[in-house]
C-alpha cells in the first residue's frame, strides 16, 4: 500500500490553474492529488474567491488574524528561541522554498535554519516516489506556517530516514529523534504533523506507551511538544487506507504529555480582518469526502487531571483536542514548493493552496515560541495553563461556537458511511477544544502559567 499521510483532495477548478491540496496529519491514505498547476505568484484572497470560490491566506492575513503585529511591535518576534520541526525525509528544497515564501510575503530570514538527521540520513530524493514528494510537502508547510507566526525564531528541521505510516513504522525513528533534541537543548517548542489512530498499532496500547519515552523526556526538560488531532474528523485511515467507521482519535496528539491541536476555518478579508467568528474546520461538502478536524475521545487515555473542569464533555478519558488553529483548505494557506515531481505531479516551483491541521501545528508552534521568548525559557507542558486560562473574556483563548466536524465518505468498496461527530459549542467542546489563539493576550497569560 502507498503510505503517505495525505489524503488527496480533488475538485472542479474554475479556471484550471490551481492545486488545492490538504494535507491530513499523518496518516496513510491515497496519495495528494493536483488538479492542476501551480501558481506562478501567490494569489491574493479575492483571485481565489473569484475563481475558485475559496478562501486563500497570505502569511500577513494570519498574522494579523492572530494578533501577532501587536507582539512584533514590542520585538517579541521570537527572538531567541528555536521551533523545532520533525519530518520524514524532509525536502530537498525547502532552504530555497522558504527564502520564495519570504520574498512573497515581506518576511525576513529566519536568524538561523538548520537541518539535522539525528538517526540517520535520509534517503535522496526520488522524484518518482510519491511518498518522498509528500513528505517534502510537509516540510514545506510546516516550516513556512512556523517562521509567518514567528519570524524573529530559528528554526530546526529535524529529518528522520523512515516514513511514518499507520501504526508503529517510522515512530520509533521519530521519537529517538524528538528525545535526541530534548536531551542536547535544542529547542522549546516542538511541532508534529504526524499521528496515527490509536487502534492502528498492533501492539495496541502497550505499543503506543512504548513509544512516549520522548514526551515524558520533553516534560522533565521544559519542552512544549505540539501534535495535529488529525484531518479526517472523528474517524480515521485504517492500514487498508479505509476509514474506521467508528470515532478513533490519533496519537501523539492524544497523549496527555502532548497538547492536541485541531483545525478552525477562518473568514477573513484581504487585510486579515474577520468578518465572521472561526467556525470547525470542515471541507467535507465542498470535496465530497471526510476532511475535517480531528477530535474525539481517547481509548488509551483516561482523562488527566488538568482536564478534570472538562469532564462533564470527556468522562474519564483524555479529550482531543486542547486547542485549534487555521486548518481549512476554503481558507487555505498560499504555501511555495519547488522540488521536481511529488505527491501525484508537484511539477515546478509555485504557490499552491495547502490546508489541514498539518499546517495548525506550526502555526501554534509560533505562538507558543513567542510566549517563550517573553518567559525567558521553554514552557514545557503546557496543557495545565491551557485549562487554567480556558475561554474566558481576557484569557487569550477565543472559543469557537460554530460548525461541527461530521463526516460522510464512501469506501472502497463503495460502501457510504457517516459519523455524526461533535459540534462546536459554548466552551470547551471535541471539535476544537478550548478553541483558538489570540496572541497578545494568549502568550502574556500562557507565560503567567494562566
Amino acid at each position: 500500500m502507498r503510505t503517505w499521510k495525505a489524503k488527496c483532495i480533488t475538485g472542479a477548478l474554475a479556471s484550471g490553474l490551481a492545486a488545492l491540496v490538504v494535507v491530513p496529519s499523518a496518516m496513510a491514505g491515497t496519495g495528494v492529488q493536483f488538479f492542476a498547476h501551480q501558481f506562478a505568484a501567490p494569489p491574493s484572497t479575492q483571485f481565489c474567491e473569484t475563481n475558485f470560490g475559496i478562501n486563500c491566506y497570505n502569511a500577513t492575513q494570519f498574522e494579523n488574524n492572530y494578533g501577532t503585529p501587536a507582539l512584533y511591535s514590542q520585538g517579541i518576534t521570537g527572538a531567541g528561541q528555536t521551533i523545532v520541526i520533525v519530518d520524514s525525509f524532509g525536502s530537498p528544497t525547502i532552504q530555497h522554498d522558504l527564502k520564495e515564501f519570504d520574498d512573497g510575503n515581506g518576511l525576513p530570514a529566519p536568524p538561523s535554519f538548520n537541518i539535522i538527521t539525528p538517526v540517520g540520513t535520509p534517503p535522496p530524493y526520488d522524484p518518482n516516489d510519491g511518498t518522498m514528494g509528500g513528505w517534502a510537502l510537509e516540510t514545506s508547510l510546516d516550516v513556512e506556517m512556523a517562521h509567518a507566526m514567528a519570524p524573529g525564531a530559528n528554526i530546526l528541521l529535524v529529518e528522520t530516514p523512515v516514513a511514518e505510516t499507520v501504526g508503529i513504522d517510522g515512530f520509533p525513528q521519530m521519537e529517538q529523534a524528538i528525545k535526541y533534541v530534548v536531551d542536547n537543548h535544542l529547542g522549546n517548542v516542538i511541532s508534529q504533523s504526524f499521528a496515527a489512530a490509536e487502534q492502528t498499532f498492533a501492539g495496541g496500547a502497550a505499543a503506543i506507551r512504548s513509544l512516549r519515552y520522548a514526551y515524558e523526556d520533553a516534560a522533565n526538560n521544559g519542552v512544549t511538544v505540539l501534535g495535529s488531532s488529525g484531518d479526517h474528523g472523528p474517524t480515521s485511515p485504517m492500514a487498508n487506507g479505509d476509514l474506521f467507521e467508528n470515532p478513533v482519535v490519533n496519537w501523539p496528539a492524544s497523549d496527555p504529555l502532548v497538547t492536541g491541536v485541531g483545525g478552525t476555518m477562518l473568514h477573513l478579508n484581504a487585510a486579515g480582518k474577520a468578518y465572521a467568528p472561526p467556525s470547525v474546520w470542515n471541507d467535507s461538502a465542498l470535496f465530497g469526502s471526510a476532511v475535517a478536524g480531528g477530535g474525539g475521545l481517547s481509548t488509551v487515555f483516561s482523562r488527566p487531571s488538568y482536564q478534570d473542569s472538562v469532564a462533564g464533555v470527556v468522562g474519564n478519558a483524555r479529550g482531543v483536542p486542547d486547542i485549534s488553529a487555521s486548518a481549512a483548505v476554503n481558507g487555505g494557506a498560499n504555501i511555495y514548493l519547488s522540488f521536481v515531481n511529488g505527491p501525484e505531479g508537484v511539477s515546478g516551483p509555485g504557490w499552491y493552496v495547502i490546508g489541514g491541521t498539518s499546517e495548525a501545528s506550526p502555526l501554534f508552534a509560533g505562538i507558543v515560541s513567542l510566549a517563550d521568548q517573553v518567559a525567558g525559557h521553554g514552557l514545557g507542558l503546557i496543557n495545565p495553563a491551557l485549562y487554567k486560562m480556558g475561554d474566558a473574556p481576557g484569557s487569550g483563548i477565543v472559543d469557537v461556537k460554530n460548525g461541527n466536524n461530521a463526516v460522510t465518505w464512501v469506501n472502497s468498496h463503495g460502501i457510504t458511511h457517516s459519523l455524526a461527530g461533535f459540534a462546536a459549542v459554548q466552551g470547551y467542546d471535541l471539535a476544537t477544544g478550548l478553541g483558538t489563539p489570540y496572541a497578545p493576550y494568549f502568550v502574556t497569560q500562557l507565560v503567567a502559567g494562566g
